[in-house]
């Protein structure tokens, strides 16, 4: 009797892991390399076309950015899911992954180690990559900036997310705006992020210099007593509080804002990704509430789905400009 029961508490551990593995992966695709192949094989057919685009300044990149998150070990699942992708993402397979997202027709990536990735781009551009690169960075020192200019060569750089709602709940919102000018004196677009829609409405009621905004579909840094104020109800809960009407409160500000916004975390950092339909609705919703000069910023692990493909695909289904 006992082993029986002991047999079943095994059977649910595996099938709880098992659940939660395909919700931070995020799709019911099966993926070539889980069976043992690499994504370093070429394949046979052609790249794919480009996806529908947006401009960046001068730069014309697809509405599909590919995030840096899964890549830098940011699961938003705890440690032992971090620990997953830091070993699965050596610099061997970050260069091949990115190339695969290009044959697929994503032409950007949104990165947040210029040390790490700095040595990736450059072999991704001695093989013929065109990707365009977009840093997430908050180091504000003095030279900070130039250096990751210097080294990676991105089309821009943006003030990170989680800095900039600190900031500006500090009453130092100075601080972000002499980085975005320092961006700017750099040569590159100069961006902001945030998970606070407010921050986003500050900036643009203030008239600032930014080229564009990257705007969390979840505000996940509520202070305590924000947190006490809000509703039970959540899309999910581990760790972070992802409650359902974010979205519509974000989306609501970029759509108020002149400037393009790449819309971030639009699948709650794989929680919304137990089945193919939930992703394909957080896909379809993205791109009907953003405006159409917007993009969206996605975070893709293909370790056992075909996640590249399947974000293509919705992105061309759901994020192709209307001709009016």
């Amino acid at each position: 009797m006992d082993s029986d029961k002991n047999k079943a508490a095994s059977i649910g551990r595996r099938e709880f892991l098992s659940q939660i593995s395909v919700a931070v992966t995020g799709s019911t695709l099966a993926l070539a390399n889980a069976r043992g192949q690499s994504l370093s094989a070429e394949k046979t057919s052609s790249p794919a076309p480009l996806l529908p685009t947006i401009r960046l300044g001068d730069h014309s990149v697809t509405r599909l950015i590919v995030g840096s998150n899964p890549i830098s070990g940011y699961s938003y699942m705890g440690p032992i899911m971090d620990r997953h992708m830091q070993e699965y993402f050596t610099p061997e397979r970050i260069a091949e992954f990115l190339w695969a997202c290009e044959r697929e027709g994503i032409n950007a990536h949104q990165f947040s180690s210029p040390e790490e990735m700095g040595p990736v781009f450059r072999k991704l551009r001695d093989r013929g990559s065109k990707m365009n690169f977009i840093c997430l960075h908050s180091d504000r020192s003095p030279t900070s900036v130039e250096k990751v200019v210097n080294d990676t060569l991105p089309i821009a750089i943006v003030h990170h997310g989680g800095a900039t709602d600190t900031l500006f709940r500090e009453g130092k919102s100075g601080q972000v705006r002499d980085f975005v000018k320092r961006v700017k004196d750099a040569g590159v677009l100069a961006g902001v992020s945030a998970h606070n829609p407010d921050c986003i409405k500050q900036i643009a009621d203030e008239g600032w210099q930014v080229d564009f905004f990257m705007t969390c579909f979840y505000y996940l840094t509520r202070t305590s007593e924000e947190l006490k104020k809000m509703p039970p109800v959540v899309t999910a809960q581990i760790g972070y509080s992802f409650f359902a009407s974010d979205p519509t409160a974000m989306t609501k500000v970029v759509r108020q804002v002149n400037q393009p916004c790449l819309g971030y975390k639009i699948l709650a950092a794989g929680r919304m990704c137990d089945r193919d339909s939930k992703v394909e609705a957080a896909f379809k919703f993205a791109f009907e509430h953003l405006k159409p000069t917007d993009g969206v910023i996605v975070g893709m692990y293909p370790r056992y789905q075909d996640q590249i493909r399947q974000n293509a695909q919705y992105t061309r289904k759901y994020g192709v400009l209307q001709d009016t």
